[in-house]
């Protein structure tokens, strides 16, 4: 299959013009909200003795909320990390963030999904690693620093979509796309027996509440519409850049953990929904066997039995289907984005490169003992919700 076996080639001038496009959008997105706050704050403050203009500064308020940068924050619920709690990791994750040129990691979070990303947080953007513990559990050594690297790439390549400017406009023009969106909840029924006493009056009620309902949902249909469809419009101008990343995320992960590494992890993708429903029934089992008692010895097997499934998919899937990427799945993913198949014929096809950062024995117990303690605390999460992992 030779149209998978290269990048789908993007054009160097149209990859200029939807950057310029997409950083004029972002601007007037972010003019558009400090506009609509400064112009109702003045005509509450000057027109303060009016009634219509504090009426009207109040509108432009209301607007300006929803589209309002919002920092973003740690997860309270989950494990976090810092340097002087786990300082082999961090160490390790230090040299992988200046192997790819990128500001190191402020925290880092485990979490139950079977992933990793990279999050902000605070005013200062601060950088937080949610490294999911069924993957680094269940992967062997070189595979969890292909994707820690591959989430790494993303902004070395200078993703648009995950930067300061352009991913904060996009961030807010969905929040607020959300929060005017009509609610399922949103109308009451009345569903009162006629024999009842005021019957009348409660359907009444109910009639005026959901006319109230429809007329506010009429009033914001014009700036929900217009939020979603520059969202819309942000999306398609960012594709180009953002399908560039994510290849140059892959080399990225290449590069540091080794071409194999790479598009085993790139495979491994594919057991994490099933990796995360066993999650989820490991942890029915476990907490109806022990009850609401969570054992020590409990929340560490969880991982373990993870840990023994994947590898057991990882041996079906050997003998049920050739692993070699090429000629497998489509070229084109969802949304636009080159699929995995392409991304691993990619990969393979290209010269092949070795590791430079590896993670030894003697580093790799280190680390084990270091996430001892929030392992248990994550496993206590997930035997506490039993959500399904899905991801």
């Amino acid at each position: 299959m030779d149209s998978a076996r290269q990048t789908p080639p993007e054009s160097p001038a149209l990859v200029r013009c939807a950057t310029v496009a997409a950083y004029a959008v972002a601007a007037m997105v972010h003019l558009v909200t400090a506009g609509l706050f400064i112009g109702g704050v003045l005509l509450i403050v000057l027109g303060f003795r009016t009634v219509i203009q504090p009426m009207l500064g109040l509108v432009l308020l209301g607007l300006a909320l929803p589209l309002r940068p919002r920092p973003g924050r740690l997860d309270a619920e989950l494990p976090t990390l810092r340097h002087a709690d786990a300082p082999v990791l961090f160490d390790l994750l230090g040299r992988m963030a200046d192997a790819a040129g990128v500001r190191r990691f402020d925290a880092v979070q485990l979490g139950p999904e079977f992933s990793v990303t990279v999050t902000h947080y605070g005013v200062r953007r601060k950088r937080c690693l949610v490294l999911g513990l069924p993957l680094w559990a269940a992967h062997p050594t070189q595979q969890p620093i292909a994707a820690v690297a591959h989430a790494l790439g993303h902004l070395a390549g200078h993703d648009l979509r995950r930067n300061a400017f352009v991913g904060t406009a996009l961030e807010s023009l969905n929040t607020a796309a959300l929060t005017m969106r009509a609610r399922n909840n949103a109308y009451i029924t009345s569903s009162v027996s006629a024999l009842s006493w005021n019957a009348g009056k409660v359907e009444g009620g109910a009639a005026r509440f959901n006319a109230r309902t429809r007329t506010g949902e009429w009033v914001l249909w014009l700036p929900r519409a217009a939020a979603a469809a520059t969202a819309r419009l942000l999306l398609w101008l960012t594709l180009p850049v953002t399908r560039r990343a994510e290849f140059d995320a892959d080399d990225v992960a290449a590069r540091t953990a080794s071409t194999e590494a790479a598009i085993a992890a790139l495979q491994d993708r594919r057991l994490a929904a099933a990796v995360g429903m066993e999650v989820h029934r490991l942890a029915i089992e476990t907490r109806t066997l022990t009850g609401h008692r969570s054992t020590t010895a409990a929340q560490e097997e969880l991982w373990d039995k993870a840990a023994r499934y994947a590898e057991s998919l990882r041996e079906q899937r050997g003998r049920d289907e050739d692993t070699d990427p090429e000629g497998m799945g489509t070229v084109v993913g969802a949304a636009g984005f080159p699929s995995e198949t392409l991304r691993m014929a990619r990969l393979a096809h290209a010269p092949t490169r070795s590791a430079t950062i590896t993670l030894d024995e003697p580093d790799r117990s280190r680390i084990e003992d270091e996430l001892r303690l929030p392992k248990q605390a994550l496993a206590r999460k997930v035997m506490r919700d039993c959500v399904p992992l899905t991801h």
